[in-house]
Parts: C-alpha cells; sequence; structure tokens
C-alpha cells in the first residue's frame, strides 16, 4: 500500500553508497538520468571508510585498504580522468607482500619476475622456473581470465570468448587448464614447490579471495593473486581509501547526482511486479522512473526490503545464500617503525605471518568450526611504507587482518579463553591480547613502540555495515557453488531479480567481493551507460 504523501521522482534510486553503487551512479548520472543515491550511514562510502581511530593524527583505513582491484578495472579505465580531477591519487609500492616465519626467515616478493624466480631458484632448485612457467600460464589465459572475472557469463562476448579459446588451444586443451583452474591452493603449492617458505608466501593470501587452501578453484585464485602483485605491485589512496569515494561523490554531484545520508530505507514499492520505487524508515516516498538499484546482501533485499512480497524462490534464496567466517581487525599506532626480526620486511607493504599451507589450513578449518583459531592467520599492512602522510613523521601504523575468525564461538582451540557465544567487547580484547602475542615473536621489542591499539571483532564490523553479515567481509561465501553464475543464484544475471526494474549489485552478486565496483559497473553498461 502507497503511503498518501507527497513524493520526489528520480530515473533511477540507488540502495548503498559501497563502490559499485557509487560506480554504477556515476556512470547513470553520465547520460543525464536522475540518480538518487541513499545512504543508511552518516557518511557514504560502505567499505570505504578512514578514520583517527587510535590516537589523533594517525590515519587507519576501516575494512578495506587495498584498491588494486579497482586499479585493474574496466570502471577505473572509464573513470580514471575524471577521478583524478577530482583529487583522487595512489600510493605504490613495488614489494607488495612478504612472510615472516617464527624461525626467523623472510621471504619478500617484488614486481620484477626474473629477480623473484632467481630468489625461488636459490631457495629451491626448479622453484624459479616453476613461478615463471605459472605467471605465464595466466598471461597465455587473460583474455579468458578477464572476461570471467570482468563480465557477464551468460552474454555473446563471454560465449565469444570461449569459442576463440577452444579454437586457439583444442578442446582438450582448454577443458585440462579448466580442470586445472578448478585444482585446490594446496595441490598446486605442494606438487610444485619444494620450498616451504615460498609455499608460505602464497598460502595466507588464498584467504583474501574467501576461500581455504583445501577450495575448489582455489588454485586459479591464488596463482591469479600471485599474478596481479607481482604485475601491480601494491597500491593505496593517497590519504586513506575513503577519499576513493569521496572522489566518486564529487564525480557523482558535479555530474547532477543526489546523495542523502543518514536514510533507512524500509522497503521498496513493488506494483504489478514492477519496482516503483522506496519508502523509508520515516515514511518518505521515492518514485523510480526506470530502476530501483539495491547494493546490498540477498538477506537485506529480499527478507527485509521486499518482506512482503516474497516468492519460492526469493525465499529459497534467502535460506540458502550462506556466508563465510568472520574478519577481525587489530590497529596500530607506533611511535617509530617496526623492527622486524626477519630481513626484509621494513620494505613491504603486506607482511603474513604464516608457517605454511598446514597452519593456514589448521587456522581456518578452526575458525569454521566456530572455534578462535590457536595460531591465527594475520595479515600486516604497512600503510606508512606507502603513504607517510597518515601518521606524523617518524611514526607508524600497522593493520593486522585476521580472515579466519568464527561468527558464531563454540570455544577455544588453544584451550586458554573462557568463550561466550557471540563475540563481547571482552573476548574481542582477550583475542586481540593473543595476536599481539604473536606479532610480538616477528617484532623487536614491539609492545615499547605502541601509542594506541584500536580492534574490531566480526560483530563490530557488522554493526558499522550491515552487509559484513557475521563480519564476513565478502558478503557471502566465495565457495564455488556460490560464485560465478551462481552468485547470489543461477536463477538471474546482470543484476535482475524476481522483479522487474529491480536490480541487485554488489559483493554478493558477480563478480564478487573486492574493490572492483565491476558489478555496478555491468550494470549501468547493460542499462546504456
Amino acid at each position: 500500500m502507497l503511503l498518501d504523501t507527497m513524493s520526489e521522482r528520480y530515473d533511477h534510486i540507488i540502495v548503498g553508497s559501497g563502490i559499485n553503487a557509487l560506480v554504477c551512479a556515476v556512470m547513470l548520472a553520465g547520460k543525464n538520468e536522475q540518480v538518487l543515491l541513499l545512504e543508511r550511514n552518516e557518511r557514504i562510502g560502505g567499505c570505504m571508510s578512514t578514520g583517527e581511530i587510535t590516537v589523533p593524527g594517525f590515519h587507519h583505513d576501516l575494512m578495506s585498504t587495498n584498491p588494486i582491484l579497482f586499479v585493474t578495472s574496466p570502471a577505473y579505465k572509464l573513470l580514471e580522468e575524471d577521478l583524478r580531477r577530482h583529487g583522487l591519487e595512489f600510493c605504490h609500492s613495488n614489494r607488495p607482500t612478504s612472510v615472516s616465519r617464527l624461525d626467523g626467515r623472510s621471504l619478500v616478493l617484488t614486481t620484477d619476475r626474473n629477480q623473484n624466480a632467481a630468489a625461488f631458484n636459490a631457495l629451491s632448485e626448479g622453484d624459479g622456473d616453476q613461478h615463471i612457467q605459472d605467471m605465464q600460464s595466466i598471461e597465455s589465459h587473460a583474455a579468458f581470465i578477464s572476461v570471467l572475472l570482468s563480465s557477464q557469463l551468460r552474454s555473446m562476448p563471454f560465449l565469444q570468448t570461449v569459442l576463440r579459446e577452444i579454437r586457439q588451444r583444442g578442446l582438450h586443451g582448454f577443458l585440462t587448464w579448466v580442470g586445472s583452474g578448478l585444482g585446490t591452493s594446496r595441490g598446486w603449492l605442494e606438487q610444485n614447490y619444494g620450498s616451504d617458505i615460498i609455499q608460505s608466501l602464497w598460502a595466507p593470501w588464498i584467504l583474501h579471495a574467501g576461500q581455504t587452501p583445501e577450495s575448489a578453484y582455489s588454485e586459479l585464485m591464488n596463482k591469479l593473486l600471485a599474478f596481479t602483485m607481482e604485475q601491480s605491485g601494491a597500491y593505496m589512496v593517497k590519504g586513506g581509501i575513503y577519499n576513493l569515494a569521496i572522489a566518486l561523490q564529487s564525480l557523482f554531484l558535479e555530474r547532477g547526482g543526489t546523495i542523502r545520508t543518514s536514510v533507512e530505507v524500509d522497503r521498496i514499492i513493488l506494483k504489478n511486479n514492477c519496482a516503483r520505487g522506496i519508502i523509508t524508515s520515516d515514511g518518505q516516498q521515492f518514485d523510480a522512473n526506470k530502476s530501483v538499484i539495491c547494493s546490498v546482501t540477498p538477506t537485506q533485499l529480499y527478507a527485509r526490503l521486499l518482506r512482503d512480497n516474497q516468492t519460492n524462490k526469493t525465499t529459497k534464496l534467502v535460506q540458502e545464500f550462506r556466508y563465510g567466517r568472520g574478519s577481525f581487525q587489530l590497529h596500530y599506532a607506533l611511535d617509530a617503525p617496526p623492527d622486524w626480526i626477519a630481513p626484509g620486511l621494513d620494505q613491504a607493504a603486506v607482511v603474513s605471518l604464516s608457517e605454511g599451507i598446514d597452519a593456514v589450513s589448521k587456522s581456518c578449518n578452526e575458525g569454521i568450526r566456530g572455534m578462535l583459531p590457536q595460531t591465527p592467520t594475520i595479515s600486516v599492512i604497512q600503510p606508512h611504507l606507502l603513504d607517510p602522510a597518515r601518521c606524523p613523521e617518524g611514526k607508524a601504523i600497522l593493520w593486522l587482518q585476521v580472515q579466519d575468525a568464527p561468527t558464531l564461538i563454540k570455544g577455544d582451540a588453544a584451550g586458554e579463553i573462557q568463550t561466550p557465544s557471540h563475540w563481547t567487547d571482552e573476548l574481542r580484547e582477550e583475542f586481540a591480547d593473543r595476536l599481539e602475542s604473536i606479532l610480538a615473536l616477528h617484532i623487536r621489542d614491539f609492545r615499547s613502540l605502541i601509542l594506541g591499539r584500536t580492534a574490531y571483532s566480526p560483530a563490530d564490523l557488522e554493526a558499522i555495515n550491515i552487509n559484513l553479515v557475521g563480519g564476513d567481509p565478502y558478503a557471502g561465501d566465495c565457495a564455488i557453488d556460490q560464485f560465478f553464475v551462481w552468485r547470489p543464484t543461477a536463477a538471474w544475471s546482470i543484476g535482475k531479480t524476481a522483479f522487474s526494474k529491480l536490480y541487485h549489485i554488489g559483493a554478493s552478486t558477480h563478480p564478487g567481493p573486492g574493490l572492483s565496483g565491476t558489478s555496478g559497473y555491468l550494470l549501468a553498461k547493460k542499462m546504456g551507460a
């Protein structure tokens, strides 16, 4: 039932303001259409957020910090000149990642393939040659991979790319390559690399794809992550990831778009199974001539915004859509740059603290089973190396990220922490103490450097952004049955939903999570932008 009230009318109404929503909004506004962007929080950006969360003068990224998927995306290629004009700048490192082991060994990846290969061969004969072979394999299939991850899969361009691959390589060659891509990260690393530290370098990164070392197609994703880091290095947005949101917002407003923040959308207006607008929690109505676009999870879309209009298909989707492990974050303001025990880590953008495949597998398994990992897989990001202006001169920032934290807690794998069934402030700090104790084994006199510390549990992250259900940073499990054409369901494509003129974008849709903006880009292109 529509409310008897005056309403505003736009061509497109977009719910949410993450990178997919902003990219879509900018592109639609660029074709001189009236676009309204609605955000429930006080400011836009979704997972793009920067703040002084430890001590004044230290600017930390929250939730997301790595824009490499955007830098390499078709959306950025289209908008690059305009975004630079609106102040977007990147900082870069040619040492994107590294690993530190408890025995004092380390390994640093550079953007020089020959240098990496030489270092790998020195560790284990043939490992460097294998690395070159693996990276060349990604290069030789670059066209297919690009279409796979940045286009609609049920489309003529994708079909044409598949047929071209088959013509070039033969059906057997193509299927052989696809089959290898469906393999596991564990299988790839154990079968091809003799050096345990090279295995330790790559194994933690599969968590950044929302997978585990034993996940199907984790081999392809692990190789692709390795290739991207070696090819492009590490990027950060100068001044903080929020400046990416600000640049997109500025461009959107320049193109005539409208933004309303602190607006909670209560439900979507449907008439004859067609989206006509939205109603806010305070009863305000906004009408849409052409589309309502939601950058939310399937749970938010179908169980809340469409709660009065569920179908058998939407009910089934909500019941079956799975969310993954939670993310735990720990941010530090330091009085000086960390003095790493292992060599070379003072120049690496990201340092993984990992003992290898088994250690990553163990911590993931514990998190999946609802246990606090005994030895979590920790990624340590060093923003001050790329962007020194984020903190006072001579100081430093560290961001610890754990992507194998449980959502619902059943116990502690170490048997040391008394655990309730849910995250509390006390439990968050106890788990943060565990991470700090591990970090202190890799950095000399670490605790003497601490000026401030702020931790976020999976529950804290969900409270900040409702799309991070249970603290899942990827807005949905990334297993193969819930990825590619099955994300969020095989029933609809190109952002379509069960209702006409209602579209679904964001990390819960193809091509999945990460700051690429691609689902918003693909929908806008489909709509003529």
